[in-house]
């Protein structure tokens, strides 16, 4: 293929990508999967946000994004509660302090990221230690702030002004971004009820709150030493609330990868209404609402490795604390999952390129080793207690006692990785993610001409490589949308780049707008609570949680029961097919593949009418309380509820809380 060799030839692919998108559109009839519902109730909040904010422009003479950014951050401690949004704010304090110590205070979110992969390192290697209460981590954090307090208040008030002048330079493309980026956030108001959240990410910052340490046990939950530096954050700030604070604190991920888009977009020297398009188009990806709702590591590794990339295209200024900066992110993506430092690892090679000095430098291999061994906590105790430092990934090789001797594998992500697979995640997203067609957006093919111009421009060439091989890696091996997500996002501001040197401004405007709305419109079909209306029915509700709880995980209003009437009482088995036992700590029992021994138990019992077999299981894994929807129980289940002389105690919506007797009073 001929790459453009003029400006026309460049505004030729774009909008050869362009039509492609428009063909895709009416080819696979995508608007029988749009959720015209959804996307009319995001209207409405927009139009209600902007209503709100309306009386702080006309009175107080406020620049629209300052005011909507008002009412967002009214909203989400409304929503999420005061409690969680101050622990995360002292969170986020104490680790802009930690981090500006190190790299200096010119650059606060960058310091910040690097402060957040300090005290989730720590806290990694400190999991099992008994020592994770309200008053250690408090007073710690506290101190931090406290003895940083000035530099904490210069670096505000920079940020402040930096802020104020990036409004001033482009007011209504500032005013937009922050209309989508708050309707991107509302994910964040809501309680946790993802799957692997329920079943896995709410362990460790449940056993913190309530026991102080984390149990290496990995029995009844074979991913419970998988790397946990985001459930390690979840965890201090649970800690500060007293209670789950993920809604916060995935804000405060999304408000980092907005800065470093922004330095990216700077770097490139886009100018200002451009670099509030690329947060614009960044906050209409259906991927980030699907992200404040849940515990996944993305929305972290998103805001990491934008700040990684934004650090290596950076002159190199100060070698010792660019090192410094580089090493701790690099360490905080290999903390969070080693896929994310696989998919890193084409920035470390652009850095070394472009700052090739440091190779001569004993630095930088000190600064490698360095990171591997802050982010190498939970692989290291996983190898000592389990025998397979990525359990159960690769038990065929490492022959865990603890899961099967295979390779663990989900059929369903193995659809082929080919050259149209952009496509085919696009259009076709169900086959490639739990969600419905359109659930990733249209930027992979509405935007791919501008990616082929990013490539070829020598501006954005090294940019665009790094973000499409930031991609590629996770997808080669898996083929799942969302692993895509952190490269897709760090691929943003070179095509907005691209199309600015291929575009005059007013179709530039024009597809920019468009790519933003089309996004929007199928932005609800990336999650099954974004789809189902839960953003709506949360408003509603006020941000109460039980009662959005009771209608689509009941089981954990049935666990908050447990917790306040059964705190002392025996294990718990969830024999629902909403898994939500995470939130039990070393009380929690499944008889899922999440825990091969009581999985290969329970076959057998189903096998016994009698249901005596059944009853022998609850009595050797001690269960005393049992959940469950009885639509789901098998007749062997229902026999050996009886035989154990089991009652229910409450119901809630499909769930019921039956409790076998014991010796102990209850």
């Amino acid at each position: 293929m001929t790459l453009p060799r003029s400006k026309q030839a460049a505004e030729g692919m774009v909008w050869a990508g362009v039509g492609a998108c428009i063909a895709g559109l009416l080819l696979h009839r995508m608007w029988t999967v749009l959720p015209a519902g959804r996307f009319g109730e995001a209207l409405l909040l927009a139009a209600l946000a902007s209503l709100l904010a309306w009386p702080l422009v006309r009175w107080r003479r406020m620049p629209w994004a300052n005011a909507l950014l008002l009412v967002w951050i009214g909203a989400l401690v409304a929503m999420a509660g005061l409690l969680p949004a101050l622990g995360v704010a002292l969170l986020l304090a104490a680790a802009l302090a930690l981090g500006s110590l190190l790299i200096g205070d010119a650059r606060p979110a960058l310091a910040c990221a690097c402060g957040l992969a300090i005290l989730a390192c720590l806290g990694g290697w400190l999991a099992p230690l008994p020592v994770h209460r309200i008053w250690t981590w408090g007073p710690l954090l506290l101190a931090l702030a406290a003895w940083r307090l000035r530099p904490l208040g210069d670096q505000l008030r920079t940020s402040l002004q930096a802020w104020n002048r990036a409004v001033l330079e482009a007011p209504r493309a500032a005013a937009w971004s922050v209309l989508a980026l708050g309707l991107a956030a509302t994910g964040s108001w809501l309680p946790t009820m993802q799957h692997d959240d329920i079943a896995y990410h709410l362990g460790l910052p449940w056993q913190w709150l309530t026991t102080g340490r984390y149990a290496l046990d990995p029995t009844h939950q074979v991913w419970t030493m998988a790397p946990w530096a985001g459930d390690v954050l979840n965890g201090i700030v649970q800690l500060l609330a007293q209670s789950e604070a993920r809604g916060p604190l995935n804000a405060g991920w999304m408000v980092l990868t907005c800065a470093g888009l922004w330095r990216l977009a700077a770097g490139l020297a886009l100018p200002a209404a451009l670099r509030w398009a690329t947060l614009a188009l960044f906050a209409s990806l259906p991927m980030v609402p699907a992200l404040m709702a849940s515990m996944q590591t993305e929305a972290a590794a998103t805001a990491t490795g934008v700040l990684l990339a934004s650090l290596v295209m950076e002159p190199l200024g100060r070698q010792g604390r660019s090192l410094r900066a580089g090493l701790l992110l690099f360490a905080l993506l290999l903390a969070l999952k080693p896929l994310h430092a696989l998919a890193a690892l084409p920035l470390l090679a652009w850095a070394a390129l472009r700052h090739r000095t440091l190779l001569t430098s004993w630095r930088w291999p000190v600064a490698a080793a360095l990171a591997l061994v802050l982010g190498a906590s939970s692989y290291t105790y996983a190898w000592t207690v389990a025998g397979n430092p990525v359990l159960p990934l690769f038990n065929g090789v490492f022959q865990s006692p603890y899961f099967g001797a295979y390779n663990f594998g989900d059929a369903r992500w193995h659809a082929g990785f080919d050259a149209t697979l952009a496509w085919r995640m696009t259009f076709q997203t169900s086959r490639y993610l739990e969600a419905w067609d359109g659930g990733i957006g249209f930027v992979l093919v509405a935007l791919g001409g501008a990616g082929l111009v990013a490539v070829w421009q020598s501006r954005t060439r090294a940019l665009a490589l790094c973000a499409l091989a930031m991609m590629a890696v996770p997808l080669a091996g898996m083929q799942y949308a969302r692993y895509a997500h952190p490269g897709l996002v760090l691929l943003l501001p070179a095509l907005v780049a691209a199309l600015h040197a291929a575009l005059p401004m007013p179709r530039l405007r024009w597809v920019l707008v468009g790519t933003c709305l089309l996004n929007l419109a199928f932005q609800a079909n990336a999650q099954w609570m974004l789809h189902t209306g839960a953003i709506k029915r949360s408003i509603g509700l006020l941000g109460r949680d039980t009662p959005l709880l009771a209608r689509y995980v009941p089981e954990r209003v049935l666990a908050a029961a447990i917790r306040e009437r059964a705190p002392d009482r025996g294990a718990v088995l969830v024999l629902s097919s909403a898994p939500a036992y995470a939130e039990f700590g070393t009380r929690g029992r499944t008889a899922t593949w999440y825990a091969p021994r009581v999985e290969a138990a329970r076959q057998v019992a189903d096998g016994d009418a009698s249901g005596r077999a059944w009853q022998a299981l609850l009595e050797r894994e001690e269960v005393t309380e049992i959940l469950l929807r009885p639509t789901e129980l098998t007749p062997a289940q229902r026999a050996g509820l009886q035989a154990a002389g089991a009652r229910r105690m409450l119901s809630v919506g499909e769930a019921e809380w039956w409790q076998r007797p014991t010796g102990r009073a209850p």
